[in-house]
This record gives structure tokens, C-alpha cells and sequence, in this order.
């Protein structure tokens, strides 16, 4: 998912839809005594109708209500990556030692919207669509093979997929052989009548709201207390944290600048946010492929210069991507048991002067308080994201001032979305904020900004990752020997080789992790995931977001 392009849309003027004086919730307290409707905002602007599970571009995908109709066979919490999966339509999975293939058994009391059985070959049909439709792969898994006996659903894989699993098992989302083996192209169609084993179905949809009610009957759990699920689609950030103030939008994932003033301050008792950090990080890419930024000392002295704690203040308003302290880049708790023994408990600080010493006993100097590299040339730099993204750009513009102690001439610029996308992956830039791939183990971290299997030419464009370009042979090996290990020891191996050169070689200036968090109110509902429960993610995007709606009930109830 390009979660940037949801979480930093432009800050446009405030729009606040009619009728939030009196809301379905209101109506349903008065009358019954309860809530029986849960508003769901996000800031993505109005939707083309698409109800297809597999595509990310889909107005489920976008809203995130594919995962309240269709279920994956595992849950997944991000917020706690080393936590076994919990089972959900497979009530077990058995990995081969070499992790080349899996046994699912598909539980035997779900069915289908329609009422028809969920069964094995359902799963089956499922797993054999995204193992040929390219377009439905999301993760490029290498599915080889897929068999069924009884209730057991068997998938093989041409490389062992370790740090997949959690990919496959809780990210794909299920769906009935019965109606998908009558659509001519799944990865055009746009699924008009959803048949899911979820909770819910589909009431109504329009541009800006779609509707979802709760089933009657034939669910394989007990149903949630949620009877009505009303998604809506606000203008931009401003306008959906508007309707969060005003109490019309109740659960969003959205990033709110001065966040305490803005929405919090507006409800102390209900108004909450939580944002934890996962393993996934997000920072300054630098281009190794140009001189002088291919020299790593030079890297390694602007990742000693920047402010962290200014960036993580004033650009992220204290808590959207919190503060990533370690040197390996990997944030805190989820990170924190993969970090190697050679640097545990080291952490980042600014040092201008050891940044200035880092870069003279490498052959730079100065001119004045101009950085010269060993050539002679002032050293300079373009600081480039997209216009609209206001937490990104705050973030360039300390960048630049931080780069300035030590000489570095840097200016920003307000690219063009489209055009910072197809430069990004291109290489065609100096510096850029992005974030990075994230998962349940480290890897695809350092995936993203190491992979030499990525690395492409200035010009040709890599969209999976290794943006930077930056060509370590140590790193790649490293790599495929974590993602090829067969037991803990050589993954250890693996991940301290990886740390080290990232460390040693700042081929990405890590600055904040990624979060999977929510703004809710906790005046109709209860029971939302937090520090003190911490059972899955808060975004109401994330594959587990019908884990959350099932947690909730009426407050006071």
C-alpha cells in the first residue's frame, strides 16, 4: 500500500457535512438506549464503486471495508510482529521445515454471505487466483502449487518464504469459488455484489459513504454488537479531522497536525489516538549513485546532524511516526529483540563536530562553511517530496537547516505527486522522505533500501525498492541468507551483518517508524485496541480491522 499517498494529502479548507447535531447514533441512544452505528472516516476523497478484495486501488481497499465482508485465514498483529497468528477461517497452519510450503485446515463452521459453506476449496480457488493473476499478487509471492485433501488446503512455494507468512496467511482475502469462477477478469472486475464470510455485507454505496450492515444469521462467530458501518470518504485531512472534532467521524487513521489542540483538546474524556510503531520505518533516502553522495562518509556525517526529536515535534506533531532511536533504523518495542549485540542500547544523537571530523579524515574540507568534497566542489543537494505532503515537507525543511551546521547547501523541492513517484523509482533525485516496506521481522526493512536484486540503473525504473541505488554485495547476500535460513542462529547471523552495514554505510538516514494507529471516540464505543490492549492494529485499513469492530461494544453497556 502507498500509505503516503492516504496520509498526506494537501490541507485544504475545512469542510463539515450537514446533520452532525443529530446522528444515527444519537437517534439509535434515544431510542433504544444504545449505539448502534459506528462512523468511519478516511481523508481520500470521493470513490469510484469497486468492491474487489484483491485490488488496493479498490474504494474497499481505499475505505477499508473489503475486511469487515471478506476474511484472510489468520489474523495478524503488526503491533506485536513475533506474536503467533490467531487463527480465523483456517483454525491451524503447518509450515515445512524449510518453509517451502504450508498445510491450512479451513474451519468447518463458516459460511458464506449467501449461505452456502466455506470450504477447503474455496481456499483453494482463492489461493490459485492470486497465484495466476499477477495483478492480485500484492506481495509477489512465488506461489508454486496449490492441492486440497479434506479440509486441508496444501500451498508450495519456489523459495522459502519465512518472512512471508504472515503475507500470505493474514493478508489475502478469501473469497467463494461459487461467484469468482464466473468472472471473466478479476483483476478488472469491480465485484457490484460482494458475497463475503465476514460479518457484514453491503447496504449501499455512493461517492462519498458506503453502507455495510451487519448479517442476521450464519456467521461463524458471535456477531458484533456494531449493527451499521458507515464509511465515509471526507475531501482531505482537513475536512475528515473536522468531522473527528465534531464528533461525526468516530474511527479514521489520518495524520492531524497539533493534534492535542485540534482533536483530543476538543473531547479530553473520548477523543483518543494511538499510534504505535511497526516494523516499518520511514527517513531520508540519499541517491549513492551521485557524486559525492556515493561516498559513505558523507552519509554517515549527515545522518549525525539531523534532528530527530525536531522532526518527530514540529513535522509529525509528537506522535504520527514516532521517533526511531536506534543506529539499526528498527523502532521500539517491535524492534528491539532483532537488534544485534554489537549495537544494542547505541542510539542516535546529534554530533555536528564528530560530523565535521567524520568528513575531513575523509578527505572533504572547508572553505569557510562551505563543505567541499575531495574533488574541490561545494557540496549541494535538492531535498525533494511531494507539495501536498505538509508532515514531509516541515521534515525537509529541518533537514535542510540541519545540513547547513556542516556546510551542505541544500534546497527543497514541492515536487509534482505523480512525477516524485516515477522520479523516485527512476533514481532521479538527490534526497527524498519515503518509507520503507514493513513486515513481521526486519527484513523487509533493509529489503527495501539494500536489495542489490533491486538495483537498477539511473533511469529504469525499480518500484519495489532500493531506491538509493546503493550496490552492497555484503547486504544482498545477507539478505537472501535470512530469507533462505532454516533455523534462528543463521538468521541472527544474517540480520547482524545487515545492521552492521547499515550502520557503517547510512544508505538511508532512518528518522521515524511507521504506525498502524487510529483516531477514535470512545464516546459511543468501547473496547478500542490501546497500550493497555494492545490485540492488533487501529487502522481501519489493516486486514484485522473486523478483529477490531468485534472487540467493540456500546459505552456503558
Amino acid at each position: 500500500m502507498r500509505r503516503r499517498q492516504l496520509l498526506a494529502i494537501a490541507l485544504a479548507g475545512a469542510v463539515t457535512l450537514a446533520g452532525c447535531g443529530e446522528t444515527a447514533n444519537t437517534r439509535a441512544r434515544d431510542g433504544k438506549g444504545g449505539a448502534t452505528v459506528l462512523n468511519v472516516g478516511m481523508p481520500n476523497g470521493p470513490q469510484t464503486e469497486n468492491h474487489n478484495p484483491f485490488l488496493t486501488t479498490s474504494s474497499a481497499a481505499s475505505l477499508g471495508y473489503r475486511w469487515q465482508i471478506y476474511e484472510p485465514l489468520m489474523m495478524w498483529n503488526p503491533v506485536k510482529p513475533a506474536d503467533p497468528l490467531k487463527p480465523w477461517l483456517a483454525t491451524r497452519a503447518e509450515w515445512s521445515p524449510d518453509y517451502r510450503s504450508v498445510t491450512v485446515t479451513v474451519r468447518d463452521n463458516a459460511t458464506w454471505s449467501d449461505g452456502k459453506p466455506v470450504t477447503a476449496a474455496d481456499v483453494a480457488f482463492t489461493y490459485d487466483l492470486v497465484r495466476k493473476n499477477d495483478a492480485l499478487n500484492s506481495s509477489a509471492t512465488p506461489y508454486q502449487s496449490v492441492t486440497t485433501s479434506g479440509n486441508q488446503v496444501t500451498l508450495t512455494f519456489a523459495s522459502p518464504q519465512f518472512v512471508n507468512q504472515q503475507k500470505i496467511l493474514a493478508q489475502v482475502p478469501i473469497v467463494p469459488e461459487h461467484v469468482w469462477s464466473a468472472v471473466k477478469d478479476p483483476t478488472t472486475d469491480i465485484n457490484a455484489k460482494p458475497v463475503g464470510s465476514g460479518a457484514y455485507t453491503l447496504k449501499s454505496f455512493t461517492p462519498q459513504t458506503t453502507t455495510l450492515t451487519v448479517r442476521t444469521n450464519g456467521y461463524w462467530q458471535e456477531l458484533p454488537k456494531v449493527k451499521e458501518l458507515r464509511y465515509t470518504s471526507y475531501t482531505d485531512n482537513n475536512a475528515q479531522t473536522t468531522a473527528l472534532a465534531n464528533g461525526e467521524s468516530e474511527w479514521s487513521f489520518v495524520f492531524i497536525p497539533n493534534v492535542k489542540t485540534v482533536f483530543v483538546a476538543k473531547d479530553e474524556q473520548h477523543h483518543k489516538v494511538w499510534a504505535p510503531p511497526v516494523l516499518g520505518i520511514h527517513g531520508l533516502y540519499v541517491n549513492t549513485a551521485k557524486k559525492p553522495f556515493d561516498n559513505p562518509a558523507l552519509r554517515r556525517a549527515m545522518n549525525m546532524v539531523i534532528n530527530r526529536e525536531d522532526i518527530f515535534n514540529q513535522a509529525e506533531s509528537g506522535y504520527f511516526h514516532p521517533l526511531v532511536r536506534s543506529v539499526t533504523g528498527l523502532p521500539s518495542p517491535a524492534g528491539d529483540s532483532y537488534i544485534s549485540a554489537d549495537f544494542t542500547g547505541k542510539e542516535q544523537k546529534v554530533d555536528v563536530e564528530g560530523a565535521k571530523k567524520t568528513l575531513t579524515d575523509a578527505g572533504f574540507s572547508y572553505a569557510g562553511s562551505t563543505l567541499r568534497d575531495p574533488s574541490g566542489k561545494p557540496v549541494t543537494l535538492t531535498l525533494t517530496d511531494p507539495a501536498g505532503w505538509s508532515d514531509y515537507q516541515t521534515s525537509l525543511e529541518i533537514v535542510k537547516d540541519n545540513l547547513s551546521t556542516i556546510g551542505i547547501t541544500a534546497t527543497v523541492d514541492k515536487a509534482n505527486q505523480d512525477a516524485w513517484f516515477r522520479n523516485v523509482e527512476e533514481g532521479r533525485f538527490d534526497a527524498t522522505f519515503r518509507w520503507t516496506n514493513g513486515g513481521a521481522t526486519p527484513y523487509d526493512i533493509y529489503q527495501t533500501v539494500m536489495d542489490g536484486r533491486l538495483l537498477k540503473p539511473v533511469g529504469k525504473a525499480s518500484p519495489a525498492g532500493n531506491f538509493g541505488r546503493f550496490d552492497s554485495p555484503e547486504a544482498t547476500a545477507a539478505l537472501a541468507a535470512y530469507a533462505n535460513a532454516t533455523d534462528d542462529a543463521a538468521r541472527t547471523a544474517a540480520l547482524a551483518t545487515l545492521q552492521k552495514v547499515f550502520v557503517e554505510q547510512a544508505p538511508m538516514i532512518p528518522v521515524g517508524a511507521d504506525n498502524v494507529g487510529a483516531a477514535y471516540s470512545t464516546k459511543n464505543w468501547t473496547g478500542w485496541p490501546d497500550d493497555s490492549n494492545a490485540y492488533g492494529a487501529a487502522q481501519p485499513t489493516q486486514p484485522n480491522a473486523g478483529d477490531v469492530v468485534l472487540h467493540l461494544r456500546p459505552a456503558g453497556s
